[in-house]
């Protein structure tokens, strides 16, 4: 039997547990009601003493979206949004819209001028898409109204603006597609079509008028002119890269302006008849050239005996040629470089001490010696330099496989590499190498064929455009 002392110390023990116990009934109610787990339901529910819980609160109904009523573009960065309260206007091309001040003026809804005129130039019949609808990300959409300021780039209201998260769709492949607003592809499509507009300026004002600017940058083909006769050249205009056959070469065309061009040499031994070039027809018409007669002294009939020497300059002169800047180097017309007085025109065939030399591709321009001789248009010296038949000359480079050439100088003004402009004095009238007296022997070389200069004379190749030529329909 257990002692009273004994009884007594367990009872001194649970009576010093009941506060632990309490304590932590205490903790974890606290615990349950900071969690949100209260039996007695959430804080929020509970009243302050005298007090009501706050009411929760009322959400904000979403207004209804502006519907826009009609937009127009104005360039490929300009345009505007017309609501029933107010404008938006866009200065990127439909990337960003801002409020517009104001009421839309005449000058706001006509397209820009100048980019009208140059998309004129290229787009057949005028015509642009007009799409009913839009196709979005897979889901097709109807839509209000569409504006395509190029045959690639355009514009749609959607019919509803629940359809779009922006005022407009946006399309650069010629509305087979849309976009909802700015994306870094459009603005890249957006500024290569900037770019070609850039090139369709560049190359317009090369022409007489814009009427043949028109007719020819319209055409899928051009040749300017369409005939021609040997010793000519004629300038060949793709709208696409590749390359030409003629007469057992071939020509790449090279991009210049919105287009694709080269040179066509007619040698003198193209014979006449009609070529198929692309999906036009060049006709080559026969030419009858003089014949002229020298006497040398027979030292100078010599010269040409020494091969050696004349081989060795050949390398230099076709090295020289064998480069040429991949553009037009020239804007305008090409000018004489001497007003000397016509001694051989251009495809006489030439004997010299009663045997037959050759034909003569160049013109022969007599002048005092020391006479200032003038480049005939804008280039690049690619050679300029003492041969020994040809004496002092000068080979200019005028871009896309055009060259100048300048013999028998007394002097030369110039050096190889140097820059010049239509009118520069490049160097002197002289009597150096195979001369018989003081003159200007000149030609032009089209891929190292020589082609007549007068072809070129107060003019440039962009205006040997034949009178009907400039009318004709898109081929």
């Amino acid at each position: 039997m257990a002692s009273e002392g004994g009884i007594d110390a367990v009872k001194s023990k649970k009576r010093r547990q009941w506060p632990l116990l309490v304590g932590a009934c205490v903790l974890a109610a606290c615990v349950v009601i900071v969690i949100g787990k209260s039996p007695f339901g959430p804080v929020s529910s509970w009243k302050v003493a005298g007090k009501e819980a706050p009411a929760a609160a009322t959400p904000v109904p979403t207004p209804p979206p502006r519907e826009a009523l009609e937009f127009r573009m104005v360039d490929l960065d300009h345009g505007w949004v017309k609501y029933a309260d107010g404008i938006a206007a866009t200065e990127d091309g439909g990337g960003m819209w801002q409020p517009a001040a104001g009421e839309v003026t005449a000058a706001e809804t006509a397209v820009d001028g100048n980019l009208a005129e140059l998309l004129s130039l290229e787009a057949g019949d005028g015509s642009s898409p007009a799409p009913s609808t839009a196709t979005l990300g897979g889901a097709v959409f109807p839509v209000k109204q569409t504006q395509f300021l190029t045959p690639r780039i355009g514009w749609a209201l959607p019919a509803s603006s629940k359809d779009a998260k922006n005022p407009l769709l946006i399309t650069v492949d010629g509305g087979q597609s849309w976009v909802d607003g700015m994306t870094a592809e459009v603005k890249e499509a957006i500024l290569k079509e900037k770019g070609h507009l850039q090139q369709l300026a560049k190359e317009k004002d090369l022409y007489a008028t814009k009427e043949a600017a028109k007719g020819i940058m319209s055409a899928k083909w051009k040749l300017i002119p369409e005939s021609a006769a040997p010793g000519d050249a004629v300038l060949v205009r793709h709208d696409e890269p590749g390359t030409i056959t003629w007469l057992n070469k071939t020509y790449t065309l090279q991009p210049y302006g919105a287009g694709y061009f080269t040179y066509l040499p007619i040698s003198m031994s193209a014979k006449p008849g009609k070529y198929p070039i692309g999906d036009q027809t060049l006709t080559i018409v026969a030419k009858k050239f003089e014949t002229q007669y020298l006497k040398v002294t027979s030292e100078m009939e010599s010269m040409k005996q020494d091969t050696a020497r004349i081989n060795a300059d050949q390398k230099k002169i076709d090295l020289a040629r064998s480069k040429s800047e991949p553009e037009f180097l020239f804007s305008g017309p090409f000018v004489k470089p001497i007003e000397g007085i016509l001694t051989t025109p251009y495809g006489y065939t030439r004997y010299v001490n009663g045997k037959y030399d050759s034909a003569h591709m160049a013109v022969d321009l007599a002048a005092k010696e020391g006479t200032p001789i003038k480049a005939t248009n804008d280039g690049i010296v690619a050679l300029a330099e003492s041969l020994y038949l040809t004496g002092n000359s000068i080979y200019l480079d005028h871009g896309m496989g055009l060259f100048s050439q300048y013999a028998h100088l007394s002097e030369l003004r110039v050096k190889t590499g140097d820059h010049v402009k239509q009118g520069d004095i490049i160097g002197l009238v002289g009597t150096t190498g195979f001369s018989t007296g003081p003159h200007l022997h000149f030609t032009f070389w089209a891929h190292n064929v020589q082609v007549n200069p007068d072809l070129f004379w107060n003019t440039t190749p962009f205006r040997w455009v034949q009178p009907a030529q400039a009318a004709k329909p898109k081929g």
